[in-house]
């Protein structure tokens, strides 16, 4: 036992913080949580599940419209906002209820109520004015969306927290930007029929990503009526009578109820008290850690978007997990963040894991490119365009599977199995002798013979 009021103080109810804490608990240790927001964090409230349920309305529209080539005629559908931000809504606040109620399950205390730092072993609850001690302590609050630049008017904007709770759906939009969030929120309002125009400085949206995967995504967009803009600025945005206008860097001027920046995110570290605790951050803000999550300060941890590195949702729960097994449990051990997938949650989606082809000339001395684009079997009848595209980036010297990318329906599914086999070291040759599953979009991966 300790002079502790707790063995482990986690600030910050989100998906890594919650994991930590829980695990702790499991391991004997004394653990309090505290979360002066709502159980759950960013991605349950405010991020990854509500945006998914959203992306999953927003395509309904193409199933009706695909359903007239299968034999099937429908009355014309009718969409109601209201109903679909009530129904989130009742989602999220279940989903919320779980992380709390599992919290207090391990045995954790639970804090509904800011906490920031005093010193390296003191913890204030602001609310309530209380101070309690902690042996050890793990940040875990996030980040938080930014709106960069100079335009003027910034005032009149939203973001993507605001989003989810807009009182009526906005017959016109703007988004600005070009990763993940802007590119699946403009997929979401344009297909609920909203008119939307993604405005992105870049050549191509989503930087970083395999350029097959940019290109046959931008070629999608266009072809679904979604209106992108690249290369440009917003200058200034002005609002009357409820109504935005948006004016780009060439002058141009864009008319619409809404404008969304989506133009990054920063470590939600203000007001911790971090410097008081002696934990040294970064030029943005994030916390620095080591590779066991060890800030500055010997005592006291931190996990997920708070570091600024790998900023997803089970990175963060591996992190957690890390930190509470290390330091609490028998068998210390690290996150391996090699060969992590992820998703775009756009219409079309993407997923990807593994290296990009850049990377990998980068990184190898010659590698093998396969590759296949098609129409998948539900177009044929239904009569779209949509197209499926599948790549895989092979190391010509060892044979081994570095890359495995794809874009079409279910992209997110199929890449995340393929992520056990590049995690196992499987190579093309392993890839080669799998037997195909058909008829269906993934079994292109076991089949590809011809190198680009």
């Amino acid at each position: 036992m300790t002079n502790y009021d707790f063995d482990f103080f986690v600030i910050g109810g989100g998906s890594g913080g919650v994991r930590a804490a829980r695990i702790a608990a499991t391991h004997g240790a004394r653990v309090a949580n505290a979360e002066e927001y709502r159980y759950g964090g960013t991605c349950v409230i405010r991020g990854c599940v509500p945006k998914k349920l959203l992306v999953y309305a927003s395509r309904f529209a193409d199933d009706f419209e695909d359903a007239k080539g299968f034999g099937w005629q429908l009355p014309r559908a009718e969409f109601h906002w209201s109903d679909l931000i009530a129904a989130k809504d009742k989602e999220i606040a279940r989903l919320e209820a779980i992380y709390q109620r599992n919290l207090e399950g391990a045995g954790a205390t639970v804090f509904a109520e800011r906490a920031e730092l005093v010193d390296a072993h003191t913890i204030r609850l602001t609310s309530s004015g209380r101070t309690v001690t902690a042996d050890k302590i793990l940040i875990a609050t996030g980040g938080t969306p930014t709106v960069a630049g100079d335009a003027v008017g910034l005032e009149h904007v939203i973001t993507s927290n605001e989003a989810f709770d807009l009182k009526d759906k906005p017959k016109q939009i703007v988004v600005y930007g070009g990763g993940y969030i802007a590119v699946e929120f403009a997929g979401i309002f344009h297909g609920l029929g909203a008119q939307t125009t993604l405005i992105y400085r870049g050549p191509k949206v989503l930087r970083g990503f395999d350029e097959d995967l940019r290109d046959g995504l931008m070629d999608a967009l266009e072809a679904r009526g979604l209106n992108v803009v690249t290369e440009r600025t917003i200058k200034g945005i002005t609002c009357s009578g409820g109504r935005r206008t948006v004016e780009l860097d060439d002058g141009t001027k864009i008319e619409a109820d809404q404008v969304m920046y989506a133009t990054g995110r920063r470590p939600n570290t203000n007001g911790l008290g971090l410097e008081a605790a002696g934990v040294k951050t970064g030029k943005s803000g994030e916390i620095i850690v080591n590779d066991d999550q060890q800030t500055s300060v010997e005592n006291i941890y931190a996990v997920g978007d708070v570091t600024d590195r790998v900023a997803l949702t089970p990175v963060a729960i591996r992190e957690g997990h890390a930190v509470a097994d290390t330091l609490f449990g028998t068998s210390p051990w690290r996150v391996n963040y090699d060969q992590i997938p992820t998703a775009v949650f756009s219409t079309p989606e993407l997923a990807t894991v593994g290296l990009p082809e850049h990377e990998a000339r980068n990184r190898y001395d010659s590698i093998d490119i396969y590759k296949s684009q098609f129409k998948p079997m539900r177009a044929t009848l239904a009569g779209s365009d949509d197209k499926i595209l599948i790549k895989l980036i092979v190391d010509a010297a060892t044979d081994r599977v570095v890359g495995c990318h794809m874009m079409g329906p279910d992209a997110a599914e199929v890449i995340q199995m393929a992520a056990i086999a590049l995690n196992m070291g499987a190579t093309k040759a392993d890839f080669d002798r799998t037997m195909a599953l058909h008829p269906s979009a993934a079994e292109e991966f076991v089949t590809l013979r011809t190198k680009q």
